[in-house]
């Protein structure tokens, strides 16, 4: 897809018109083409139409990016549970390139994905984990991010276990999973949930570490 596209697809979930680079949308198209080819073969995304990808995973990941890290040279370290085709963490790293990346995905076939991903778009410093969160071992992240995982009740507090001390939990999910979350996590402080863009139902949750886990 072209570039020029991708930004006006982007506009209506970024802050500032123009705040992501040439380079950045030139990263997004070449994810994008990669992610169609990939998708014919494996079941990445249900999401078949290129503009509803952008708008859809690359648009609401570059939103949580910007709420997350409104400083992208200030990112330090995220964990993606159960990544799948690399939303939303692949993006939040397009989007602050030094965040030390952390991928969790079980499914083998995404995995080789990802894998296939991060050395098409080059990036460093991103660590695939070819497992399940509650299986995961190494260091814990200043942000966990969760969407669109399955088995959510379960998935949930072992995403909450691997938030550094005085880190975050941001959650992408529908506006009716939010009761569920604040009650599976009760010890977590939460901010109000933030409706993504051109979305009626699904919501940004972030959710504070004291006792989060």
């Amino acid at each position: 897809m072209e570039t020029s596209r991708i930004a006006e697809l982007l506009q209506p979930f970024l802050a500032t018109p123009g705040i992501i680079s040439a380079a950045q949308l030139n990263h997004i198209s070449m994810y994008i083409d990669l992610l169609l080819r990939w998708n014919a073969r494996i079941n990445l995304t249900s999401i078949r139409q290129p503009e509803a990808i952008v708008t859809r995973h690359f648009g609401e990941s570059l939103f949580a990016a910007q709420h997350l890290f409104p400083n992208p040279e200030h990112a330090t370290s995220l964990i993606d549970v159960g990544s799948g085709a690399g939303f939303p963490g692949v993006p939040i790293k397009i989007w602050a390139p030094q965040l030390h990346l952390t991928l969790i995905e079980s499914n083998h076939k995404k995995v080789a994905f990802l894998r296939q991903l991060t050395r098409t778009l080059t990036l460093t410093d991103i660590d695939i984990v070819p497992d399940r969160a509650e299986a995961y071992a190494g260091p814990l992240a200043d942000v966990v991010t969760v969407r669109a995982v399955e088995r959510f009740s379960s998935a949930l507090p072992a995403a909450a276990r691997l938030v550094a001390p005085g880190g975050r939990l941001a959650l992408m999910i529908g506006q009716a999973q939010t009761t569920q979350a604040t009650e599976l996590l009760p010890g977590a402080v939460w901010d109000a949930p933030v409706r993504l863009p051109l979305s009626a139902s699904r919501v940004l949750l972030i959710g504070r570490s004291r006792e989060i886990a």
